[in-house]
Order: C-alpha cells, then sequence, then structure tokens
C-alpha cells in the first residue's frame, strides 16, 4: 500500500500547487502578492487577476493595458480597477455574464475543497500505517475533485475567449489562466499517482501485533 513518503512528497507539491492557484488569484498589473494559502482569503484575495489582457501602444507612445479578473477589471488608462460584472455589463449579454460568475464560484469552491485536502493529508499522516493505507482514496478522491473543479473553470474562461466579441484580436489569456491551469495539472498528477502507489507499492514497514502464544498453548 501507499509509504509514509509517498505522502509527504505529494504533500510538498500539493503546497506548489496550491501557491501557483493562489498566486493566479492574486496576480494583479505588475506584481504578485505573495500570502500564505488560507481559505479564509477566498474573497478578498480574488481581487486583481490578471485571467485575460489586452495590451496596446497609442500613436504618442502610451502603453495601454487592460485586464479582466474573475470579480475585476483593470484600466491603465484610468489607473483604477473596477467591479466586474456590473448589472449594466449584462442588459445584453446575460449568458457571458452567468457563465463569467460561475468561474468566480467554481474557483472559490476550489478553495474549499484544497483546505480539506489539506486537512486529510495531516490525518492521514497523523494516523499511523492503517491511515496510510487506507486513506488513499480520501485524499486522492479530493485532489481530483479540486483539479477537476479548477479545470472546469479554466475551460469556461477560455471558452469566453474564444467566442464572445468582446475579446476581439489582441486580447490573450494571462498569467493567471496558465497558472490555474499548471494548479489542476499538478492536482490532477497527485491524484493518479497516489491511487498508483496504493496498489503498487509494497506495504510499508511497522508494529504488527504479537501473537499471545501462551493462551495458544494452554
Amino acid at each position: 500500500m501507499t509509504r509514509q513518503s509517498v505522502y509527504i512528497g505529494a504533500l510538498a507539491v500539493f503546497l506548489v500547487g496550491m501557491r501557483l492557484y493562489y498566486c493566479s488569484l492574486h496576480r494583479n498589473g505588475q506584481q504578485l502578492t505573495k500570502r500564505p494559502p488560507a481559505s479564509v482569503m477566498t474573497v478578498t484575495s480574488i481581487v486583481k487577476p490578471r485571467w485575460i489582457s489586452w495590451d496596446s501602444e497609442t500613436p504618442s507612445g502610451q502603453h495601454v493595458h487592460f485586464t479582466y479578473g474573475l470579480h475585476r477589471r483593470c484600466s491603465s488608462l484610468t489607473g483604477t480597477c473596477e467591479y466586474f460584472p456590473h448589472t449594466q455589463d449584462c442588459h445584453n449579454d446575460r449568458y457571458f455574464c452567468s457563465m463569467w460568475r460561475s468561474v468566480g464560484f467554481l474557483m472559490s469552491f476550489a478553495v474549499v475543497i484544497e483546505g480539506m485536502t489539506l486537512i486529510a493529508f495531516i490525518v492521514v499522516l497523523a494516523g499511523g500505517k492503517q491511515k496510510r493505507e487506507q486513506g488513499w482514496t480520501v485524499v486522492s478522491g479530493l485532489l481530483l475533485l479540486s483539479g477537476l473543479i479548477q479545470c472546469a473553470g479554466m475551460a469556461l474562461i477560455a471558452f469566453l475567449y474564444e467566442n464572445d466579441d468582446r475579446f476581439f484580436p489582441g486580447w490573450k489569456l494571462d498569467i493567471s489562466w496558465i497558472l490555474c491551469t499548471t494548479s489542476w495539472s499538478i492536482l490532477v498528477f497527485l491524484a493518479g499517482g497516489i491511487a498508483a502507489s496504493a496498489f503498487l507499492l509494497p506495504s510499508e514497514g511497522g508494529y504488527e501485533l504479537i501473537p499471545d502464544t501462551e493462551r495458544e498453548e494452554e
């Protein structure tokens, strides 16, 4: 069954995946906001991500930059960010707004699942040999679920980018989309790796019950 070293290695990679995911939520126009991953920061963390962006330069040489995030859009012309999508943005395109808001919900839900996954890792690692040999179903299941949720959000953004008229040539999928893609790929890979190790690796060494030979003789 699964060895302790497999869980420790998977947890280390999982934390890297969480860092990528939270970086994608915290990405702003210039730098990454470095904060420790925590599900309680879900709402505040989705502030200025760069999921889709547009860069251009005016004839006068001024650099123009627009970005769309899950809950905000920013413009270098005004130097500010505003809530998105507004109610007025949805009067003529309710389909777009519904899809965009669905991505925000999916990503927030993925944070909750990742928090549950981290707890599952801790419980399994601290629970002894029996939990390590039986807990792989819970850990790999949560990893897979979180990965699939993020994958769905990523796919919806890509679909809107390809099909919505507001994203004309010149717009691009930005770093937040790329980091989200990397994050769910890591999660799915870990889920498969833990499940495979449960069947392929021999049982780890540990204490076993010593039979009561005296009672047997009696």
